[in-house]
């Protein structure tokens, strides 16, 4: 990294000295081809809420990238990240985050299993981010408790770990000394979330500021509602052409594109839905869509018409009539019933430092 000249003054001083300790401090350890999103989202809501002037310095919050041997680690996207050090003590951090990605289905470096029990030993709080709770799980950490995983890997993670109470229905998951999260920009609530615990609202609220963000998400937000739960399927075919499908909910594939997909012939992949879920692949997107169309009704402030187009409809009109039937009700008193939340500023929790 190239060093801030010094006729520079808006250039990041990150010895500058502080009045204080900073009050939130965490330690990433990064995986091999974790996800850039979900590292930098959290980092930069860490960076934002740290220094008053705008300049990065770690004031307030202070952070630490972490790898084995202090090694180049690649994201997900291709760009290479250098850590600051090896893997530290993890007594001067009050959590260390583990950031995973598209390596959760290979084994995890015995030096990152081991650092990780001697966090916990340690009772530093543990941050599972996105699929970096693979490796908490293999670990041994997990236990009882619950944890958030994104909807995409969900189904890997029960069959990896069948004792975890693994759940999609929240952005993040807090069990105390251990903080999962679904990843992608939910790691940037999470931020927000330790930052108004431990540096206080006005802080959390800086760094909204500073990301154009309309407000703070609560982790109890459930993930959007546009994937299947697949418990007790076991034919391939059925869950590859599910996994097609929920990646295009906004532009329908036909039944004979899905079949060509898992390979198979269009009647054969009748049969395996009808054996597998008891409904024809045509019956099964369309109540995916419409799932998905009501969890945007229940926690977007879209206009209905919006939320026909997201889902795959041609039109508001044939939205409704598909919604009317699978719930009995119109999309519009579905919405008055449940009111859109997630446009709807949240507080930020802020408690004493722990």
């Amino acid at each position: 990294m190239p060093t801030p000249r010094p006729d520079m003054p808006d250039a990041p001083d990150r010895h500058a000295p502080s009045p204080a300790d900073p009050r939130l401090r965490i330690g990433f350890v990064l995986l091999d081809q974790f996800t850039l999103t979900a590292f930098s989202g959290l980092i930069d809501a860490l960076r934002l809420a740290a220094d008053p002037g705008g300049r990065s310095r770690q004031i307030d919050a202070s952070w630490t990238v972490m790898s084995v041997g202090g090694q180049p680690r690649r994201s997900s996207c291709g760009v290479l990240v250098t850590p600051n050090s090896d893997l530290l003590a993890p007594a001067p951090f009050d959590y260390v985050a583990v950031c995973g990605g598209n390596d959760y289905r290979n084994e995890v470096p015995g030096a990152v299993t081991a650092y990780l029990r001697a966090v916990a030993a340690q009772r530093v709080r543990l941050l599972g981010i996105c699929t970096g709770t693979f490796a908490i799980a293999r670990a041994g950490l997990v236990g009882t408790r619950r944890v958030c995983v994104h909807w995409n890997v969900l189904d890997t993670f029960r069959e990896r770990f069948p004792a975890a109470n693994a759940s999609v229905d929240h952005l993040f998951i807090d069990e105390g000394d251990l903080i999962t999260c679904a990843g992608s920009t939910a790691a940037i609530d999470l931020g927000l979330y330790l930052v108004g615990r431990h540096c206080g609202g006005q802080k959390a609220r800086q760094a909204v500021r500073h990301m154009m963000l309309q407000d703070i998400r609560p982790g109890a937000l459930p993930q959007a509602h546009f994937y299947a739960n697949l418990d007790g399927v076991t034919d391939a075919r059925v869950r590859q052409a599910t996994h097609f499908i929920e990646q295009r909910l906004d532009s329908p594939p036909s039944v004979e594109a899905i079949a060509r997909y898992v390979g198979v012939s269009a009647r054969q992949l009748e049969r395996s839905f009808q054996a597998a879920l008891g409904i024809s692949p045509s019956a099964f997107q369309r109540r995916l869509r419409l799932d998905y169309g009501r969890w945007l009704l229940e926690h977007t402030r879209r206009t209905i018409t919006e939320i026909a187009f997201d889902c795959g409809f041609a039109d508001a009109a044939h939205f409704s009539r598909d919604f009317k039937t699978q719930f009995g009700e119109m999309p519009s008193r579905a919405r008055k019933g449940k009111g859109a939340t997630e446009s709807s500023p949240s507080p930020v929790e802020e408690t004493p430092p722990l």
